[in-house]
Order: structure tokens, then sequence, then C-alpha cells
């Protein structure tokens, strides 16, 4: 089996201090490439002070490796900061082949306790953070007609008590990915998101089961993640807008779905409410690419 390779490739890496993006650093270093370790070091739920040793004991580590590697420690949540990251990569290493966006912060609890203040940050981290930092690099790669950028969603946008803060920020992120992809294709760019699932101090700051979160502290090791990013950002990796679930070694897909429901001309809400089975009956339902995918199908059935 021929190995993805990356060496002579220059990948960028958002929250990559700790955790899984640690992890994704030292795996695409493993493999040749230059990686950019940005990390503001800061606390889970991004409140507290910036640190800089998280990403300069990443960097040191994969220097002593034999790698190639730089820090950057500014918010992918601010302009200067995400237009900082990309310019701190080209300064160095020439380019940028792809752009893991990994950074995220979490404050998981009762939606009483929950701030417009908590809600704003995560929505500037993940949603923000995410769309600055492919704004950035965005140029860059449309003019050289190639590059990869990974976005970061989580399973909680299926809906998880005490998420309503990060839920909504991660399905911000899936709906960027799929309609930035749509603009992508045509500049030999491929935008793709993950849902990775390891055993990270954000699982650990989760209200789970004690019980529970033993058992998937055994399940999902952080490094069975790693090869999500690792093919989405290759050049090898052909598909585009697409969201793979990964963890404890499985690997999915997520998507948006149709069903057929029913159609009448002189709908009222009493149909609605007669007929509900037939509107959420799974049994019918399709993937839909995008929405024009979707309009084009609706348009054509009359």
């Amino acid at each position: 089996m021929e190995e993805l390779s990356y060496v002579g490739r220059v990948v960028v890496i958002t929250g990559s201090g700790r955790g899984l993006g640690r992890e994704y650093a030292l795996a695409f270093a493993s493999r040749g490439a230059a990686v950019v370790v940005n990390d503001v070091g800061t606390t889970l739920d991004g409140s507290g002070p910036s640190n800089s040793e998280p990403a300069q004991e990443v960097v040191a580590q994969i220097l002593k490796s034999g790698g190639r590697a730089i820090a950057h420690h500014e918010s992918v949540a601010t302009v200067q900061g995400a237009q900082g990251l990309i310019d701190a990569a080209i300064n160095a290493f020439g380019q940028i082949d792809a752009v893991i966006n990994n950074a995220g912060v979490l404050n998981m609890k009762p939606f009483e306790e929950m701030t417009l203040e908590g809600l704003e940050r995560h929505l500037a981290v993940h949603v923000k953070g995410s769309f600055l930092v492919s704004k950035a690099v965005w140029p860059h790669m449309v003019k050289r007609q190639y590059g990869r950028i990974v976005n970061t969603i989580s399973g909680g946008i299926f809906g998880l008590p005490g998420l309503t803060e990060y839920g909504p920020a991660k399905g911000g992120v899936f709906a960027f990915t799929r309609s930035l992809a749509l603009e992508a294709s045509a500049h030999g760019i491929r935008v793709n998101a993950i849902a990775p699932q390891g055993s990270t101090r954000m699982l650990h700051a989760s209200a789970l089961d004690p019980a529970l979160r033993e058992s998937l502290d055994k399940l999902m090791k952080p490094h069975l993640v790693t090869p999500g990013p690792l093919y989405l950002g290759h050049e090898q990796c052909e598909i585009n807008g697409e969201t793979l679930a990964i963890s404890g070694g499985k690997v999915c897909r997520i998507a948006l779905t149709y069903n057929d429901g029913f159609t009448d001309a002189a709908l009222t809400p009493e149909m609605i409410r007669d007929r509900l089975g037939e509107v959420l009956d799974p049994t019918s339902a399709r993937v839909w690419t995008s929405a024009t995918s979707r309009y084009e199908a609706r348009a054509a059935n009359g």
C-alpha cells in the first residue's frame, strides 16, 4: 500500500498545541510536512490568559525528530491573527498546501447557565476562526490552483444536553464547509470537514457519566483520529464538501437528507398533523450534495 507522503508540503494547523491538534501536527510532520503549529494556549473555554508553551513544545518535539515546524500564538478569531498565521507560514516555508481548522473552545453546562458572551466566544473561535483562516489562505490557493481545507465539526450537531453554545457553532462550520466547497472545486481546491472524537481534555471536561467516560477513554484513542485529516489534507483526496465522522478506528459519512414527504397544493396545518408519518418517514431519505442539486431535482419533478 502506497503511503500518503507530505514531503515538500506545508500544513497549517490551528489549535495544535494540545489534544487532537497536537496529534495532527506530529502525524503530518512524521510524514514529511513542514507544520505551522498555531495555539493561543488558553483554557478550554477560551476565557483564560494565553500561553505560548503548548505550541512551542510541539514545535520542539517536531524539530527534535528532524522535522520542520514553527509556532504561531495569535488567535484565529481575529483578522490580524488569522492573516498573521498565513503570512507566517508563507514567510517561513514559501507555500501552504493544506489548512486544518481545528481550533475550538468548549464550555459544557445547562442552558440556564449559558450567556451571550459564551455563545459569542464559541462562534468566534469555531465559525469566525474557520472563516478568517480560510479567507486569508484563499488567494494563495487560488493562485496556485491547489489547496486542501479541512474544517472541524462535531457529533454535537445532532444535539446533546449542555451544548447549546458549542453545537450551534459546529453547525455553522458544517454549513460553511458545504458552501465554500462549491466555490473551491473550480480552483483545484477541496474543502471538507471531520467530526472527530478522541479522548482529550474536551471529553474529560464533559458531563458524561464517569463509567462511560472511562469506556470511551479506552476506545477513542486520539491517534485513531489522525488518518482523517491526513487523507483529507492530501492531494489524493478528491472528495469535496463532505464530512467524515472519525473515532475509535471507525470512519463514516455525515450528510443531509430530504425524504419524499407529501405534496398538496391546498396544504393546511391539519394535513401536516394528519400525515405527519409521511413527513417524518426516513425510508425515502436521499442525500443531497448541495441546495442547488435539491432545487434542480425539484424543478425537474415539477
